[in-house]
């Protein structure tokens, strides 16, 4: 019955269309959904980075549309700062089903055209659980590595066989979906050498087999049905780190990866534009590059080498607004400044300074998303451990990718995470820029006058807890 009134809704349009089925409209289809715990009141439909429209939900959190003159091929929808992936093809009448607390895994299609895309979202979640058996054997040898491998890959193409072989499907969602389990596979070669711990990367890549690589012949780096696909960007960012390490090597006496190297994050900017012709792609590729390099490096001063040769090789406008931006943030937290101020919302509602919560003590700030739940358990839990060890430090978690305090409020009773000193960003889009919140991941270290000390910490890291005895012994 849960879909029944979008099923109802949808006829209702379809009926009425009739009137003007003469009109030119090209192909189209139909696509709805019901958002639970919505974080806004809209949903945003992109083709590529092109927005096509912005979806207002009605008062029972649903939306229908009718995409005109369709394009056949990836759609993506984005609710509350997450996104994921829809296939349209002509006549498809497809509806989706989401509660915003665990977007991926409750994402649910149905209508005609929702079995392909049932397939294609639960290829992308079985990869996720697939990426820690990989880590489990990520210790083995290169040939046992690779027998394994070889083996998960076969199976998920007699899967895929096996569905196509039931299933009216198209050209197109054969290859969206043979590419995913393909560029899953090379993928998982392409990081074999940084997840193996049993030697340093410089070794690892040396007692790899000659052909280990041999896929990369067949590389389409430009495949314009895959511009949008995670796992085709995915692979190609982790690839473009391997190669670009390769060149380094060849000249550096390094034995250990490194993304705070200044000389392998030039030539990795350098192999994307050299070996990408689609635009779309090789911006999303420069731009993760830079701001990989930049959140990982404390040392400002070599920020402008990397910047200038990213201006110099993106032609997307607003990347290029976004990341000089972004460099003139990170040099104002540089170690010994003022925390810049943002405005928060406390548990009450209170609007606050994030400065005016500072207790003249020792200050870690950590951030969370809906959109990675793992971590905001992981953090939330290594935290609770922090506190028993280090009362005399403050501990603020904030809420950074979110614009609806319901759904915040939401998220804290039901993990039952501590109220205290919990707090969710009024302005989201310009306070992570402001404090340069990428990844998410990062934690700012403050001493006890609110002076920055390190704007680039990670909580996980063994080097942490010694770091911060270093600011409460000050």
């Amino acid at each position: 019955m849960k879909h029944l009134y979008l099923l109802i809704l949808l006829l209702v349009t379809l009926v009425s269309c009739k009137k003007d089925a003469n009109q030119n409209e090209g192909e189209i289809a139909y696509l709805g959904g019901e958002i639970i715990n919505p974080s806004n009141n809209y949903v945003v439909l992109l083709k590529g980075n092109s927005v096509i429209d912005t979806l207002p939900l009605d008062t029972k959190n649903r939306f229908l549309y009718k995409v005109k003159e369709l394009i056949p091929g990836l759609y993506t929808f984005s609710h509350g700062g997450e996104i994921q992936m829809v296939l349209l093809e002509p006549l498809d009448s497809i509806m989706f089903r989401l509660n915003t607390m665990e977007f991926d895994e409750s994402l649910v299609f149905t209508g005609k055209g929702a079995r392909k895309n049932n397939y294609l979202i639960n290829l992308y979640l079985d990869g996720e659980i697939e990426d820690k058996q990989v880590l489990g054997f990520s210790h083995l040898s290169p040939k046992d590595f690779e027998y394994k491998l070889d083996s998960i890959k076969e199976y998920k193409l007699k899967k895929l066989h096996e569905f196509t072989s039931r299933q009216r499907t198209s050209e197109l969602f054969y290859h969206l979906a043979e590419s995913n389990i393909n560029y899953d596979y090379y993928l998982s070669k392409e990081t074999y050498p940084f997840i193996n711990y049993t030697k340093n990367e410089r070794e690892n890549f040396e007692s790899l087999p000659v052909d280990f690589y041999s896929y990369r012949d067949n590389i389409d780096y430009n495949d314009e049905n895959l511009v949008d696909y995670f796992p085709y960007s995915s692979f190609l960012k982790h690839h473009f780190e391997n190669l670009a390490l390769t060149e380094h090597f060849k000249t550096s006496k390094d034995s250990v990866f490194s993304k705070q190297s200044l000389d392998y994050s030039l030539i990795r900017l350098q192999l994307i534009d050299s070996l990408m012709t689609n635009e779309n792609i090789k911006n999303s590729l420069l731009i993760s590059a830079i701001i990989e390099f930049i959140s990982n490096n404390k040392n400002v001063d070599i920020y402008n080498s990397m910047l200038q040769s990213y201006l110099a090789k993106s032609t997307n406008t607003k990347h290029k607004e976004y990341v000089s931006n972004l460099v003139g943030a990170l040099i104002s937290l540089k170690p010994g400044n003022p925390l810049p101020n943002v405005k928060v919302f406390d548990v009450l509602n209170n609007e606050l300074d994030l400065s005016s919560v500072l207790k003249n003590k020792p200050c870690v700030i950590f951030f969370w998303s809906q959109a990675t739940m793992n971590h905001v358990v992981e953090s939330h839990r290594k935290v609770a451990e922090l506190k028993e060890k280090y009362p005399e430090v403050l501990f603020l978690g904030i809420n950074a990718n979110n614009d609806s305090k319901d759904l915040w409020k939401k998220t804290l009773e039901k993990y039952h995470f501590e109220t205290a000193r919990e707090y969710l960003l009024k302005n989201p889009k310009e306070a992570k820029q402001t404090l340069a919140i990428f990844p998410i991941t990062k934690v700012i270290i403050l001493n006890r006058k609110g002076f920055i000390e390190n704007s680039h910490a990670n909580m996980f890291s063994i080097n942490f807890e010694e770091e911060l005895l270093g600011v409460i012994n000050q």
